[in-house]
């Protein structure tokens, strides 16, 4: 097949968000936070399952899709300015589930730190045909 047969499309979450005028939010905390949620709600598996797999999924984004993303046509930023405020109900109460003697508590801490900037918000004003549905439910995608 022809590449001119292709449309290719990138789509990440490029989180640009600062919290101050020195601390910003890392694009890999978001989605860190973004994962969490999603395989706690949707997939059965507790934060430290998430966390133990986090080195093999940042090893696959290397391999197979950050040295393809300058061969799209067009990039698209998933990222929300509210996501996090979405995101900070369901990623905290995913966290409350991190054992006190988990190897990950620095990161559960770390996560909670920076979700406490943010004001948690109604997510019934997240559109239903928003991405952010894929990590918290509710989308018009979905059966």
């Amino acid at each position: 097949m022809s590449r001119n047969q292709f449309f290719k499309v990138y789509i990440s979450a490029l989180f640009g968000l600062n919290v101050d005028l020195v601390n910003r939010v890392p694009t890999t905390e978001a989605r860190m936070i973004r994962r969490i949620v999603r395989d706690d709600r949707f997939r059965g598996f507790t934060p430290d399952m998430t966390f133990d797999q986090w080195d093999s999924v940042r090893r696959g984004e290397s391999k197979s899709v950050f040295k393809n993303q300058e061969e799209c046509d067009v990039m698209f930023n998933s990222s929300l300015l509210y996501e996090l405020n979405a995101l900070r109900p369901f990623a905290e109460a995913s966290l409350d589930n991190v054992p006190d003697d988990s190897p990950n508590c620095d990161i559960k801490e770390r996560l909670l730190n920076l979700l406490s900037f943010f004001e948690p918000m109604d997510v019934s004003k997240v559109p239903f045909n928003s991405i952010l549905r894929e990590f918290i439910g509710g989308s018009i995608y979905t059966e």
